[in-house]
């Protein structure tokens, strides 16, 4: 993978690192994600259960970034080709930073490009059947001053199913590029929640590529964090395929979270949704920019994308950015942004029937955010996100 981190380090020098003159990073600042001085984050001490514990999966553990063969399973299931990046077979290899580098234009993302030249820790995943269980990755954080990179490398054979769980704080700094490759009829899930540290600062990048008949779902969960930026770019390259990205975030204080995704439908009768939903309070910001780019050619499209937030106080504020670009004349594409309040006539509605003022309130934004979490097929997996959110709320009710 020499030849292709050589190819990465050469685009990040030639676009340089993100600025907030950027017209993508306006909103959002990329010194906290690109200077050389690492500032500590403290480590969040919790005796609250691990998320998805109570789901049969296959574990597959990162502590500050490394992989801990003894904390993880065994790296074997039915159906599944698993390695570490370093012992990427020839099919990873010559997958590795494709994705990414397709992902670069129109808009670069020099973060992305900056982890492919890099990365020297992340797992290789091959699909080539229906699994059975998801394959979970866990993040374990040590120290007050880890700077990980990550990246992993998935490809769904055509008619494999496969879901990825994501979970955990990983580092104090984090960078993590993730490229999936779902060939025609395949099936790619994936479940993420960030972890609840709130210094930490992420910035993730999902790149996708869907073949025909295939299937791409993602959510992400993300609650506190002083600096989250996560960025998902698809390319919808098979007929009748369906592409779903969607993410619920709550934020308090100084917390400041980007949703930047752009969706490229290059082929005919294709389906994408984006729902993105946002609770902010005490002066927290979120972001989101998302962008559904439709080509000439690509007729019966199918694009929805729905941004919202719920600001809890006068201090808070979200900037929204929904683009669309239409090269084909037989589609249906809409999208919406939308910022408010609590609704008042709601609020009063519960308390007459002797729900109490804060619990009327957490009520409303739970059903607020779930539009988003209603995405997640996995029954299970969706609850267990929302007992996370309402113990979120249920945390700051003092």
């Amino acid at each position: 993978m020499e030849a292709a981190r050589k190819s990465a380090k050469a685009r990040l020098e030639a676009m340089g690192l993100p600025q907030r003159r950027d017209e993508y990073w306006k909103y959002t600042r990329p010194d906290l994600l690109t200077t050389t001085d690492m500032a500590p984050a403290a480590l969040l001490v919790t005796d609250e259960a691990p998320l998805f514990d109570a789901i049969d999966r296959l574990k597959i553990v990162f502590v500050d970034g490394v992989f801990d063969a003894q904390a993880s399973d065994d790296l074997s299931l039915e159906g599944l080709e698993i390695s570490q990046l370093k012992d990427a077979p020839d099919w990873a290899q010559s997958l590795y930073g494709v994705l990414e580098e397709n992902g670069q234009s129109p808009v670069a993302r020099p973060l992305a490009a900056l982890n492919s030249a890099q990365a020297q820790q992340g797992i290789v995943i091959r699909a080539n059947a229906k699994v059975s269980k998801p394959v979970s990755l866990v993040y374990v954080r040590k120290s007050d001053t880890s700077d990980a990179i990550l990246h992993h490398v998935i490809r769904v054979e055509e008619g494999a199913d496969l879901t990825v769980l994501e979970n955990g704080p990983a580092a104090a700094r984090l960078n993590t590029v993730m490229e999936v490759d779902v060939a025609d009829t395949g099936a790619f899930h994936h479940v993420r929640a960030m972890g609840r540290d709130h210094e930490r600062r992420a910035a993730t990048h999902i790149f996708g590529r869907l073949g025909h008949e295939s299937v791409f779902k993602s959510f992400t969960m993300t609650v506190n964090g002083k600096l989250t930026r996560n960025e998902v770019v698809l390319d919808i390259n098979g007929d009748n395929a369906v592409a779903h990205v969607a993410g619920a975030a709550m934020g308090d204080g100084d917390f400041l979270h980007d949703d930047t995704v752009f969706i490229t439908h290059d082929s005919l009768n294709c389906e994408s949704r984006q729902v993105f939903k946002k609770v902010l309070r005490n002066g927290a910001t979120g972001v989101f920019q998302g962008k559904i780019l439709v080509k000439e050619g690509a007729q019966k499209t199918d694009g929805y994308q729905m941004s919202q937030s719920l600001l809890l106080d006068d201090d808070s504020q979200f900037y929204g950015k929904p683009e669309l670009e239409i090269y084909a004349d037989d589609v249906m594409c809409s999208h919406g942004s939308t910022t408010g309040a609590i609704d008042e006539k709601a609020m009063f509605y519960l308390q007459s029937r002797g729900v109490t003022k804060i619990e009327a309130q957490d009520l409303l934004v739970l059903a607020f955010l779930d539009a988003a979490v209603d995405e997640i097929e996995d029954a299970a997996i969706a609850d267990d996100i929302r007992g996370r959110l309402e113990g979120w709320l249920a945390r700051r009710r003092d």
